[in-house]
């Protein structure tokens, strides 16, 4: 299946980034949102990053106001209904999303594949909602979408293999290295790096080292370009303790998805790294202090 058309649910930080990408692919890209606040501030960060490439020659001028051309905004669901991929990039709430995918699927043409850009939440759940759980896929992309090279597809246990192919194809339409993967907690990077972020923080929980020593130690040892605390706190210590207990709730008999008293502690007094200012370290904006 050739996907032409793309429907992005969301216009945040992710979903303008997808859909940036789908159109600088050449696809047919329709954005939805829940007013036209929220599509105005998404279309001004997509037309924002397209300016820069075209500043940075990376994309003619010419090519950077076709990519504008090819989006269309819009708050109303049925919009989509004649997309041949809808991709979800809501919130990180699984009832939201298994609502959303229930009303997509009384709406849109039969052939149409859906896919979720969740990182954490198991595709098969929200497969089902849709009512053609053999059209659902996971499409995980990576922040900042523009840059990052990797895809995750993530097939399901109903997936049709042509539909996994499809989402792999789509992926790579549009830039990217699509990897495979089963639907289980996390898929391949997050299942990986979520337990190393949350290790990390026991063994500063434990006094093993201190957690700059720790940093240091992934950095100049492995070669990581940031530490995983320092990591941990870009990310937000709110979002990865938001995945830990999803998993745990799944999972309880792991000891690997049992949330570190230190995490739930600091997120409780707000200490959620970069957006709060403060973490394990210091921030100002991006920057860590000092």
């Amino acid at each position: 299946m050739d996907i032409q058309k793309v429907g992005v649910v969301g216009c945040g930080l992710m979903g303008s980034g997808i859909a940036q990408v789908a159109a600088m692919a050449g696809c047919q890209v329709v954005v939805h949102e829940v007013n036209d606040a929220l599509l105005q501030k998404g279309f001004g960060r997509i037309h924002g990053s397209v300016a820069k490439l075209v500043e940075k020659a990376k994309l003619t001028s010419e090519q950077g106001e076709s990519t504008k051309a090819r989006l269309k905004g819009t708050t109303s669901l049925a919009d989509l209904a004649p997309c041949d991929l809808i991709i979800e990039v809501i919130v990180e709430n699984l009832d939201a999303k298994k609502k959303l995918f229930a009303e997509l699927g009384k709406l849109c043409k039969q052939e149409t594949i859906f896919a979720s850009n969740t990182s954490s939440f198991p595709i098969g759940e929200m497969a089902e909602a849709s009512g053609r759980p053999d059209r659902f896929v996971g499409l995980h992309f990576f922040n900042p979408v523009q840059l990052m090279k990797l895809v995750e597809v993530i097939q399901g246990a109903k997936s049709a293999p042509a539909v996994v192919e499809a989402a792999r194809a789509f992926g790579a339409k549009v830039g990217k290295t699509p990897i495979l993967a089963k639907d289980t907690p996390g898929f391949v990077v997050n299942r990986l790096l979520v337990p190393l972020l949350h290790e990390a923080v026991r063994m500063a929980e434990r006094g093993d080292a201190t957690f700059r020593d720790i940093d240091i130690g992934m950095e100049l040892g492995c070669g990581h370009p940031m530490g995983p605390i320092k990591l941990l706190d870009y990310v937000g210590l709110d979002t990865t303790l938001s995945i830990l207990d999803g998993w745990h709730q799944r999972y309880p008999k792991d000891p690997l998805f049992t949330p570190s008293e230190l995490l739930k502690r600091m997120v409780k007094e707000g200490k959620l790294g970069r957006k709060s200012g403060k973490g394990f370290y210091e921030w100002e904006g991006d920057k860590v202090k000092g």
